[in-house]
């Protein structure tokens, strides 16, 4: 695996300079304090803007999306776990929004998470920003297993839409990682994806930069395909 400034030298050349390669950084993370003053409902806003984007034109989802705030009433943890059949039956109707049931019920879902995650830690704010830095991989299994739809990439860009300093396991980040020796394919087991949390974590203690910064230098170190410049 090469280091961290060898993967950044190979960005450099690809896209033409500093000054070229910086303005293809994401933006800054938040600190622990900002991400703890979110409000919960936009937690669940950005949950459901990532699963509804999901195989669906990121475009026509954003220019719905004053749409989708009306219809899911803000998107308030608590009022939306509350929902019920007559509730459901309303949005499914709602030429407001995209009419999928199984997405729907995810927001549900993941409402009724955010709820039990606020109970327990005074907001879910304070959870996602007290989860520690190097452990990306065990948030992200949380969400997984207790959340509707936020598995694979999905979590990963709520986490980075919402602020937290995260990487993104775009196409071309994986085929860097494929490159360097860190997996031999797509990760998906335990395994693997304990080898990519101990990459970065490497390659954040070389450099001091955020893990923002180091998935998208991976990426432009080998590609730069659409999903990658999320």
């Amino acid at each position: 695996m090469r280091s961290y400034s060898e993967l950044r030298e190979i960005a450099l050349r690809r896209k033409g300079g500093e000054a070229a390669l910086a303005a293809l950084m994401p933006d800054p993370p938040l600190s622990a304090n900002e991400l703890s003053g979110l409000a919960d409902d936009r937690w669940l806003s950005a949950m459901a803007k990532c699963i509804f984007q999901a195989g669906f034109s990121w475009s026509v989802i954003e220019a719905k999306w004053p749409g989708f705030e009306e219809a899911f009433e803000g998107f308030d943890p608590a009022r939306v776990a509350r929902y019920g059949e007559v509730d459901l039956d309303r949005l499914l109707a709602d030429a407001r929004i995209v009419r999928n049931g199984a997405k729907v019920n995810a927001v549900l879902r993941n409402a009724r998470m955010l709820v039990d995650l606020a109970a327990a830690h005074g907001t879910a704010a304070r959870f996602f920003a007290q989860w520690p830095a190097d452990d990306q991989v065990g948030l992200m299994q949380v969400m997984a297993k207790t959340g509707g739809h936020l598995g694979g990439n999905t979590g990963q860009r709520v986490l980075r839409m919402m602020g937290r300093d995260t990487f993104v396991l775009s196409g071309d980040v994986v085929l860097r990682l494929i490159a360097e020796g860190v997996v031999a394919q797509v990760p998906k087991s335990q395994k693997d994806m304990a080898a990519v949390q101990a990459a970065f974590n490497d390659w954040a203690a070389q450099s001091g930069e955020s893990l923002n910064n180091i998935s998208r230098t991976l990426a432009l170190s080998i590609g730069a395909s659409p999903e990658d410049i999320f």
